[in-house]
């Protein structure tokens, strides 16, 4: 194997077929094919479709890959495809892809993490990853906590969400707001014309009664709700709702949570870095909160580019050179998807 391995990393969690080729550290190709505007007028993912898409996409996709990084099947060193967590049936489509590639170019097949993959995908920008450093994951599965040493090693799971992630609230809150879906990226657009102390929202698992026990753990079912009392006690009395100033300050309520308990965690660790990822980490208004709070307390921060934020498969690829420049065997062929892999896992098989 290189010293630089050329690696294939598939991506096929939820609704966006990613495809993406890296060699070592460096980024040759990201391509990306989303079923999105397929499940907008459900207003939310449908597992069902979001398999028949990645079907239709995983070829073409695979081969604008190829041609972007100027490279064909047979260079490739291994391939890395996400097993977990996810939608299982979506799951299914992108290993079944993988198992017969890495059978065809008789390549080693390493099925990984899902979240570890937000947390390497860092790595094609920034260079190697700080060790130790803790990781803020925010989609709209997943919102965690983690204490990352080696990334193709050791991810130790600091704090979750108990109920609602990040990204779900942002969505239940859109579609209740009357904006489109998904809900992130409506909420950020409209926000930017609203205040954000307009509306005084809980901050869940703030108080101090919550440190013991849930220092570094998420909710945000109660702060869906609090909006959805708002806006109803509004409209029931015939005024007319701010949609600016509710997004505003709904989003204010979740980045203020996320960032705190972040920077709370560098600082109880004695750890001068914070890695950010997942698809909410796109959010203009995280990244900016999180950059002004990190300058103040001595914390370097390091984000991706918002593309490198949301799934895809160039992150993918980016765990898989970090496992095969680690030395870590791969599997065989015969591997199996955990739609509920727990973060600290880093290789499935």
């Amino acid at each position: 194997m290189p010293d630089e391995p050329l690696v294939l990393g598939i991506e096929t969690s939820c609704d966006e077929t990613g495809i993406g080729i890296v060699r070592g550290t460096t980024l040759l190709a990201d391509e990306v094919a989303s079923s999105v505007a397929e499940h907008a007028r459900f207003g939310g993912v449908v597992p069902e479709v979001a398999s028949r898409a990645h079907l239709e996409a995983m070829l073409p996709t695979l081969d604008r890959a190829c041609r972007s990084a100027r490279v064909t099947l047979a260079d490739i060193d291994a391939i890395a495809v996400t097993a977990g967590p996810g939608l299982a049936g979506a799951l299914l489509v992108g290993t079944s892809a993988a198992q017969a590639l890495a059978w065809a170019a008789e390549a080693p097949l390493y099925p990984v993490n899902h979240l570890a993959a937000h947390v390497a995908v860092d790595r094609l920008e920034h260079g190697p990853l700080p060790e130790p450093a803790v990781a803020l994951l925010v989609s709209g599965g997943h919102t965690s906590l983690l204490l990352v040493g080696d990334i193709a090693e050791h991810v130790e799971p600091l704090g979750s969400t108990l109920d609602d992630a990040a990204g779900e609230a942002f969505d239940k809150v859109a579609r209740l707001l009357g904006l489109g879906f998904p809900g992130g990226p409506e909420i950020d657009r409209i926000a930017l014309d609203g205040n954000p102390t307009s509306v005084a929202f809980p901050r869940g698992l703030t108080a101090a009664k919550d440190r013991q026990h849930h220092r570094f753990d998420f909710s945000f079912s109660g702060l869906k709700t609090s909006v959805a009392r708002w806006v109803e006690a509004r409209r029931a009395a015939g005024d007319q709702v701010d949609v600016a100033a509710v997004a505003a300050s709904f989003q204010e309520a979740v980045v203020d949570v996320l960032t705190a308990k972040a920077i709370d965690a560098c600082q109880d660790l004695g750890v001068s870095d914070l890695m950010i990822g997942g698809g909410v980490a796109a959010n203009s208004r995280l990244r900016a909160l999180a950059a002004d709070r990190c300058q103040r307390a001595g914390v370097r921060l390091r984000i991706p580019r918002p593309g490198l934020c949301t799934d895809n498969g160039a992150m993918v690829a980016a765990l898989g050179s970090a496992l095969v420049s680690a030395g870590i065997a791969p599997v065989g062929l015969g591997i199996e998807v955990d739609s509920s892999a727990p973060v600290d896992r880093v290789l499935l098989g």
